[in-house]
């Protein structure tokens, strides 16, 4: 074996050969699962670069039944895990079946084999992809018959919630036509900067295992302030394309004062819309993925899928 070049566990290992090695996420479970509430499958979007997503619809949906369109970023810091991960594909039958929504839970190509900006582009073109169904006569049926473009909401946990920001602020400049992005929910994201802010820590060695994590991602990267790390040094950040954000913070996460600040700053900085933020107590990063029966994992599925439901929010 070659020796470690750079550890970064618990997510992964890089060696001096060149081999990566990663140690969550590798698990590939297909979409059927028949103790679920919830039907799924999975539908090529990009087929240049032969990657997928995973549909959800839950299964007493009637054949012409609107439902709110959920897209789904997974975390993993732009390294490891994937949208048919055993993690991913549970709690998306769960929040499906648990919101009433249609799900579209997005996979894309992971650094360092490919660097950002790659998982931005990869995401953007599902997004491309899911809206050229906008009129009916899209590639994929369920998304024909079942979504309603007037509620689309982007979701994700991490890294997942970093892309799910980034997505609304291209879509301010680029415009999915026929789309309206009626919300954003991010959970935990992956938002950092140079200097510390709040509780941050203040010591080296936390700081750079985090700085290094994006610059194995971004090599290219200006630093800890580039606006994709940071979107509160963003002057454009009040163009944001949603009418409301939820964002949910956990006490004991590193990443809980950029959560808060992103919420303090959309408040301040002239956007228009809804904001509102919650945080679990006692909780640790992405702890809702991988504790769902605890009870605060199950009051942040309620919330999520209040929010996801305009009318009952």
């Amino acid at each position: 074996m070659s020796e470690v070049a750079q550890d970064f566990s618990p997510l992964l290992r890089l060696y001096k050969d060149g081999h990566i090695e990663r140690l969550l996420g590798v698990d590939i479970i297909p979409p059927v699962d028949p103790n679920s509430n919830v039907m799924s499958r999975d539908v090529v979007y990009s087929p240049a670069l032969d990657l997928s997503c995973r549909l959800y619809l839950p299964k007493d949906t009637n054949p012409n039944q609107k439902l709110p369109l959920l897209v789904y970023f997974h975390g993993g810091g732009f390294l490891i895990e994937t949208a048919f991960s055993s993690t991913y594909h549970n709690y998306l039958n769960t929040l499906v079946a648990e919101a009433n929504v249609i799900g579209v839970s997005v996979d894309c190509r992971r650094a360092p084999e490919h660097p950002l900006p790659a998982a931005y582009d990869d995401s953007w073109t599902a997004l491309k992809w899911v809206a050229s169904h906008v009129n009916g006569d899209g590639p994929e049926e369920w998304l024909n018959s079942h979504a309603d473009f007037s509620k689309v909401f982007f979701n994700g946990d991490s890294a997942g919630a970093n892309i799910s920001h980034q997505m609304a602020m291209r879509h301010g400049q680029e415009k999915l036509v026929g789309v309206n992005v009626a919300g954003i929910v991010l959970a935990h994201p992956y938002f950092w900067g140079k200097d510390p802010i709040g509780n941050e820590p203040r010591e080296s060695s936390q700081r750079a295992f985090v700085e290094g994590l994006w610059r194995l991602a971004c090599p290219t990267s200006n630093g800890c302030d580039d606006l994709l790390l940071n979107p509160l040094v963003d002057p454009n950040l009040a163009r944001l394309e949603c009418s409301k954000v939820l964002v949910a913070v956990a006490e004991k996460d590193l990443l809980r004062d950029r959560g808060w600040h992103y919420y303090e700053k959309l408040r301040e900085n002239g956007w228009s819309g809804e904001v509102e933020i919650m945080e679990a107590k006692g909780e640790s990063h992405v702890f809702h993925l991988f504790s769902p029966p605890g009870e605060n994992a199950r009051l942040m599925l309620k919330k999520i899928s209040s929010f996801l439901n305009e009318d009952k929010a």
